[in-house]
This record gives C-alpha cells, sequence and structure tokens, in this order.
C-alpha cells in the first residue's frame, strides 16, 4: 500500500492538501460519498465519478457482515467488488459495533454482537478486525500499525494491542492525549 500526505497550504486551522494513493490522488478537504456496503445508493460508479467524487468510503462493519470480508478479498479487494478505480477508505467498523449497545457485548478480548441485518452471532477480536480491515484491500484504512501517526487517549476497556505503558510511546509517530478534546490543537502543530 503507498500512500502519501502533502500538505500544500494552511489558513489557522484549515489545511488543504493532497494525498496520493495506489489508485490515484485526493485533494483535500474532500467530500466522500458514502458506499455502505460496497455500493453509493442508486448511483452507477461512473455516475459517482461524474459528480466529481476522487474517493469513496466503505463501511467496514457493512461489508464484514453483508457479503462478508472474505467473500469481498475472493473477488480480488474493494476495487474490483465495487468497480471503483480511484481511492477508497474505510472505517474501523467501532462505531457501529459500539452504537449497538442491545446487541454487543463487551470483554477484555473484544466484542460479541448480534448483525442487525439478520440476527445472527459475530465474534469481533483484535485479530479479527485487522484481517477484516486487511481484506478489503481499500487505499486508506485507520490502522496505526501501516505506519500512521496514533493517538492515545486513555479509556477504561481497551484491547491488547491499544494498551501503552504510560512512560512510553510505542514510536515516533505517537501522541498521548487526556482527552479526545485536545485532538484539534494537537493536529494544528502538525
Amino acid at each position: 500500500m503507498s500512500l502519501s500526505f502533502e500538505l500544500l497550504a494552511g489558513d489557522g486551522a484549515a489545511r488543504r492538501g493532497r494525498i496520493a494513493t495506489a489508485h490515484g490522488t485526493v485533494e483535500t478537504p474532500a467530500f466522500m460519498p458514502l458506499g455502505t456496503a460496497g455500493t453509493v445508493k442508486a448511483m452507477l460508479p461512473q455516475s459517482v465519478a461524474e459528480t466529481g467524487a476522487e474517493i469513496v468510503l466503505g463501511n467496514t462493519f457493512h461489508l464484514m457482515l453483508r457479503p462478508g470480508a472474505e467473500r469481498v478479498a475472493a473477488l480480488g479487494g474493494l476495487h474490483k467488488f465495487m468497480n471503483w478505480p480511484r481511492p477508497i477508505l474505510t472505517d474501523s467498523g467501532g462505531f457501529q459495533v459500539m452504537s449497538l449497545k442491545e446487541l454487543r457485548k463487551l470483554d477484555a478480548d473484544g466484542v460479541t454482537f448480534r448483525s442487525p441485518i439478520d440476527g445472527s452471532e459475530h465474534r469481533l477480536t483484535p485479530e479479527r478486525f485487522l484481517m477484516v480491515g486487511n481484506s478489503l484491500r481499500s487505499d486508506i484504512a485507520p490502522v496505526i500499525a501501516l505506519g500512521a501517526r496514533g493517538v492515545h487517549v486513555p479509556y477504561p476497556l481497551t484491547w491488547a494491542h491499544e494498551q501503552v505503558p504510560e512512560d512510553s510511546l510505542p514510536h515516533e509517530g505517537w501522541y498521548r492525549l487526556a482527552s479526545i478534546t485536545q485532538l484539534g490543537a494537537l493536529l494544528e502543530t502538525l
């Protein structure tokens, strides 16, 4: 995966940049049409491109449930599955899992939840989370292991790969914040 970001201009907190990926470049800030389950609803890929969209957002949670990360991988990855030749960003899927309070059970090793689609039970561990994200083969995935910068915000329930000793951070790209409200100030320094 090749990924780079170039800062082109700034004015206070506003920034303009360019993201280069293996599937093309994205001028930022950018509008990202949402391809929840591998498609932007009611639009052909050519129609999405005609809007000027340079990137689409795929929802990891929904793709994991239907059609399934393994199926997307077997079909050549999300670009082929969607018939979208331009960049794709996939989210972590964490928001959807955490918002399903009635359908999920958290423990120290992960989360077990029932699909809001068909009620089937699923187990999401850190290893499964990374496998799902890698199977989709998107251009941009929010995974620190890919060399991106990371922010550690202490939270009462963490998985092993999220735990950071109080006196150290894994590498230069990590930053420690006491609260997510400090993120804006950190971004201004980068």
